[in-house]
């Protein structure tokens, strides 16, 4: 007779887990630019390297989220950098840091419910 063996106890982080990780990540570079600004490279990072782990999930919408919030931020945030040369750079970066404030939030919450964050 064999004996039934135990699975193995999971490493690492769940893809729930994960993803609250990478909002994290993503807020405290946003919100501390100047000393934490990597941590939002590397939350695009990570979900670059792990977006094949989480596809066909719920998360998988969440990782792209975070994806295009981020190139559309920085997309944003160079616009705004080109356009403090005439002076109005300060106004479309305070509106950029709003809906990017705005997108983090509103992914954020959607994970809470377990749901895909969407644009209705």
């Amino acid at each position: 007779m064999s004996q039934p063996t135990m699975p193995e106890p999971q490493s690492g982080l769940s893809a729930r887990q994960l993803t609250h990780c990478l909002y994290a990540l993503f807020v405290v570079g946003l919100i501390a630019a100047p000393v934490f600004g990597a941590a939002t490279l590397a939350a695009v990072v990570v979900a670059y390297y792990k977006r094949s782990d989480v596809a066909g999930t719920v998360y998988a919408s969440h990782f792209d989220w975070l994806i295009k919030t981020f190139w559309w931020g920085v997309l944003w945030v160079g616009l705004s950098a080109l356009l403090s040369l005439i002076f109005v750079g300060w106004l479309t970066g305070i509106v950029a840091f709003v809906w990017l404030l705005y997108r983090l939030a509103k992914g954020w919450f959607a994970l809470f419910e377990n749901q895909s964050p969407t644009l209705d």
